[in-house]
């Protein structure tokens, strides 16, 4: 049960290494049988009990074996350099599962997965998103570039708008679905093109997501 009152509110870019559409969002297993990818937040609003998160960016880049559920992933936690000593731990406790509710949030069930943890780094993020548009772009130097766009029709080369919707999710409710490109060059490595792309507003708290 957690200790401490939180809230996260902001923009998400993620990716992983599964097809578009990625099946863990459907209980299924990863396109590959294994997970590998990141999550990237900018915070418009935030607080961990009387400490003030707005403003800050946090990225989480992860390592799963098999499929997520299976466990013995790695995960690091990059957290902005910008932040002050009492938010970087805010930081490293809420994205760690910490002061959270049992299964309540993506981060805690990555935590509780995540056997193999790497020490957080602390370090410059120039990150934007646009969560309509399915546009993105990511660089954490030494660390980590990416980038987001919307999904392409084979054909005509139209942009394509596709959605996943988890009313009972513990990430978001609505995700915009794109194409990612990334590379990961820090303790958790993998080059990935044109893989799964995810946009989405998020709102979670200590107790899950916000309605």
């Amino acid at each position: 049960m957690a200790t401490v009152e939180w809230r996260v509110r902001g923009d998400e870019f993620a990716s992983c290494n599964c097809s578009y559409g990625c099946p863990c969002q459907f209980n299924a297993l990863p396109t590959h049988r294994f997970c590998e990818g990141f999550f990237c937040y900018k915070i418009f609003e935030g607080h961990f009990g009387d400490v003030r998160l707005d403003g800050l960016t946090a990225a989480l880049v992860a390592h799963c074996p098999g499929a997520l559920h299976e466990g013995n992933c790695t995960m690091q936690l990059i957290i902005d350099e910008r932040a002050d000593p009492r938010q970087r731990e805010a930081l490293v406790k809420i994205m760690s599962g910490e002061d959270t509710e049992e299964m309540a949030t993506i981060w805690w069930v990555l935590a509780a997965m995540s056997p193999n943890k790497v020490d957080p780094v602390f370090a410059p993020i120039d990150f934007e998103v646009d969560v309509e548009a399915r546009r993105a772009r990511l660089k954490i130097p030494g660390l980590l570039e990416a980038t987001g766009e919307p999904i392409r029709n084979p054909v005509t080369g139209a942009e394509h708008r596709a959605r996943i919707d988890l009313p009972e999710g513990f990430e978001y409710r609505v995700a915009e679905i794109g194409s990612g490109t990334t590379n990961a060059t820090g303790a958790i490595k993998f080059d990935l093109t044109d893989t799964y792309g995810q946009f989405a507003h998020i709102h979670l708290s200590n107790t899950g997501v916000v309605e």
